[in-house]
């Protein structure tokens, strides 16, 4: 854990080497920087059941021409010598990769008549060019056919309207005839893609909604699919999970006498809202499994390339009022890695907020834990426009250091969007990495070095993997339903609790995880020694049982008020904490109020958590203040109290471990930033409750025993908290150090080492060497100083000296 508060963040800076056991000291100066940290020690971690897992592919998105996506260009005599040029030029500018995108409407215009000319010849000339293939398909642009075929295949919103495509958003696929016809594209572009030798993988669908790129205005905020087509599947979902229609009446409190009469919710009642959730729940199911037909489809040819797909937003900042995000957890489980989109300046003045980049990497990350690793299926290339709006510019410096970040939050894989700014639509102009008459800009070449750079280095990057986490916030959509069509509320709760808590720990350089509520009811939870589980007031009965039996091998668990507060169904226990957590927790609610803001004064710093307070200091927190009896005095004692002197903060044990009860939400309101915020390059929380607070967040850490393999001094400006991150891969480490400010800082970093060693450090861009070899033995310190500055980009190499230089002395 760091030793003091964070204060760099522009640099990213790179060590590769044998490192041994003891601790590697590093002071540099520097504006980006990550390391390359190599121990013989380290297990290779598994890889996808795939060809070409050692290969990164950094792509530029490319169709042939300057279409934009999802259209494709009309190819002419002059296009294999047009669309040469520009292949052969993204190959020279260091790009090992072309994304290309299918498009149904364009490549089967009549139903069996198949065109796939444009997609033949980018094979053609990225071969030439040396250059792989990765291909985007975009089924939901229907052509016309589609519709005379299958009239009845429309999206139908609750409301019962229906959506006549303009070949978007196309046609829904739990119409039979859509469905067959939807897969045969898919098919037929697999067996285009196998015959190619430079064919890499496959992004099988781009930024999964239900409906994709339709905005019918007219109806507020539309909902789907409500078609007799979707509903049936619903109904099959339904048969699964009730069995008979006594058990679902006896859930959705109705009078059913025929399957056929049961629908999907349309709008909320005073009655249960069990209906709801299950229509929810069965949405969430059903993008995972369109996901998987999909890739079921193109696996009928393909048995061995990768398949991905991306979402946008990640299903963090994803609601199930909303779009239908979706959920990419179940999502990643369809595929051999699920990603994202990377926008981070996009339309508007002030988009870029790095807090915000590196939580859709983390979140994506942990999604794919299992996969080792995410892809960012569009890479921000050039200034975005929507509409009238325009984004900041881009610079060669926000690709360098959001390439870093990629890196170090997981990416294994960067395809940027697009090579030609977009030539129609109302994106017209923006988003493209050269300029719309072919010339090239600096950005491009910029890129195009780094690109090159990670491609050197694949076998690295391709590899690694962050260390594990022992901490761990526990995501569980439910708690976004509270209350079914009528949540009252305009704020999500559940996604800013996550948000505060992370953006807090990750800003002190403590590592975090994101795991899913399927983690916490059958997964192994024993890499973490601290599991948070914020806004819990809906859970499953598995979800509380995988509590209590992590609890009682030895866990430390945190959760915050009204814990449990409702079941899945959205029935409410009798106690609460509900499911049988109040003994798990030792603690039983007696009242709750609705506050702004809840204050919370210690009683008790003795404890671990609140050894740094005063007694009567204050903490604070929102919405609840929710007052506690303790069960048993013997195991569970009152840390807090809220104003009225009810305990609000209570430890206890159970088992073998430890849990902590917050009566309120800690980190709800203080989601913006905890002390630094890096979009606005300002402290923005100033008042003292709220540092108590965070303060209170380091002693989690503290009191669950958390280790970090590294600690961290940098003195000076507190505006500019550098970013570490650490990752292993079969031959040792890579640590990240992320500079997303505007100034230069000198940070000195101690890192825990497996053995004692001779070692060379070397910055790896420049190919220099900085610094000679040094002994080290174990839990020594081996001092290396950098005097002057390093550019913005750098890469820094150890290496065991022996294994490669021969022995040598101090």
């Amino acid at each position: 854990m760091r030793q003091n508060k964070p204060v760099i963040e522009k640099f990213t800076g790179l060590i590769s080497g044998r490192i041994n056991s003891g601790i590697i000291e590093i002071t540099f100066f520097f504006t980006l920087i990550f390391f390359f940290l190599f121990s013989p020690f380290l297990n290779a971690q598994n890889k996808p059941v795939v060809n070409k897992s050692d290969f990164f592919p950094f792509s530029v998105w490319y169709s042939g021409g300057k279409a934009r996506a999802t259209m494709l260009s009309e190819v002419t005599p002059a296009s294999r010598e047009e669309w040469k040029k520009d292949i052969q030029q993204i190959k020279s500018l260091g790009f090992n990769s072309v994304k290309t995108w299918v498009e149904w409407s364009h490549c089967e215009p009549r139903k069996g008549q198949y065109n796939f000319e444009n997609l033949r010849m980018v094979f053609e000339l990225a071969q030439e060019a040396g250059l792989k293939v990765i291909i985007q398909v975009y089924g939901e642009s229907a052509p016309d056919w589609v519709g005379k075929e299958y009239p009845d295949g429309l999206f139908e919103a609750m409301n019962g309207d229906k959506v006549h495509p303009q070949v978007a958003p196309g046609y829904c696929i739990d119409h039979e005839g859509v469905r067959l016809s939807f897969l045969k594209f898919y098919e037929e572009t697999s067996k285009i893609a196998v015959s190619f030798p430079n064919f890499y993988g496959w992004d099988l669908w781009s930024e999964p909604h239900i409906v994709q790129w339709g905005e019918p205005g007219w109806i507020p905020n539309p909902q789907y699919c409500f078609c007799p087509n979707t509903q049936a599947r619903f109904r099959e979902w339904l048969k699964q999970k009730y069995s008979t229609l006594e058990e679902l009446n006896k859930s959705w409190y109705r009078n059913f006498e025929r399957w056929e009469e049961v629908s999907a919710p349309r709008f909320g009642t005073i009655l249960t809202y069990s209906d709801f959730l299950d229509w929810k729940a069965f949405i969430y199911q059903k993008l995972a499994e369109d996901l998987k037909l999909r890739y079921d489809a193109v696996r009928k040819y393909d048995k061995t390339h990768i398949v991905t797909a991306h979402a946008s937003p990640v299903s963090l900042f994803g609601s199930p009022y909303g779009g239908e995000s979706g959920d990419d957890f179940l999502m990643a489980d369809q595929v051999d890695y699920y990603g994202l989109s990377q926008y981070p300046k996009h339309n508007l003045p002030g988009d870029w907020r790095p807090w915000s980049f590196m939580a859709q990497g983390d979140f994506s990350y942990s999604a794919n834990k299992k996969n080792g690793g995410y892809y960012i299926g569009e890479f921000q290339a050039g200034f975005g426009t929507v509409g009238l709006n325009i984004g900041d510019p881009i610079t060669p410096k926000d690709h360098q250091i959001w390439t870093w970040s990629s890196l170090a939050t997981g990416a294994k894989g960067i395809f940027t969007y697009a090579y030609y700014p977009m030539s129609s639509g109302y994106e017209s102009g923006g988003y493209g990495l050269i300029n719309l008459d072919g010339t090239l800009t600096e950005r491009a070449v910029e890129l195009g070095k780094v690109a090159k750079f990670v491609d050197a280095n694949k076998d690295v990057f391709a590899a690694s993997r962050p260390v594990k986490a022992q901490v761990a916030l526990v995501y569980n959509p439910l708690s976004q339903m509270v209350g079914g069509h009528r949540r009252t509320t305009t704020q999500d709760g559940h996604i800013n609790s996550l948000i505060g808590y992370y953006r807090f720990l990750t800003d002190q350089n403590i590592a975090v995880e994101f795991i899913h509520r399927r983690d916490v009811e059958s997964g192994d939870l024993s890499q973490y020694k601290l599991i948070i589980i914020p806004y819990a007031l809906m859970i499953t009965q598995k979800m509380a049982d995988g509590i209590k039996n992590y609890v009682e091998k030895g866990g430390n668990a945190f959760s915050e008020a009204r814990l449990a507060w409702n079941d899945n169904r959205g029935f409410t226990d009798g106690v609460i904490p509900g499911l049988g957590l109040s003994k798990v927790f030792g603690v039983r609610e007696t009242k709750v109020q609705s506050l702004k803001n809840v204050y919370i004064k210690v009683e008790d710093n003795s404890h671990p958590s609140l050894s740094g307070f005063q007694k009567g200091d204050t903490l604070t927190g929102s919405q609840f203040a929710e007052s506690v009896e303790i069960l048993d005095p013997t195991k569970a004692k009152v840390l807090a109290r809220l104003a009225d002197g009810t305990p609000c903060l209570v430890t206890s044990d159970y088992g073998k471990g430890h849990t902590m009860f917050a009566g309120t939400f800690l980190a709800m309101t203080n989601s913006r930033g905890s002390q630094w915020d890096q979009s606005t390059q300002r402290i923005t929380v100033q008042d003292s409750s709220y540092r108590n607070t965070n303060k209170f967040l380091l002693g989690l850490a503290e009191w669950a025993k958390i280790e970090s393999p590294f600690t961290m001094l940098q003195p000076g400006n507190e505006a500019n908290p550098l970013i570490i991150r650490l990752h292993e891969y079969p031959g040792g480490y890579l640590l990240f150090v992320l500079n997303h400010g505007k100034t230069t800082e000198k940070v000195t970093i101690r890192l825990k080492v497996m053995e004692p060693g001779s070692y060379e450090l070397a910055e790896m861009l420049g190919n220099r060497k900085l610094s000679s070899l040094t002994k080290c033995k174990c839990w020594n310190l081996l001092p290396v100083k950098l005097a002057k500055k390093v550019q913005r980009s750098g890469i820094l190499n150890v290496q065991e000296n022996r294994k490669k230089y021969g022995s040598s002395r101090d």
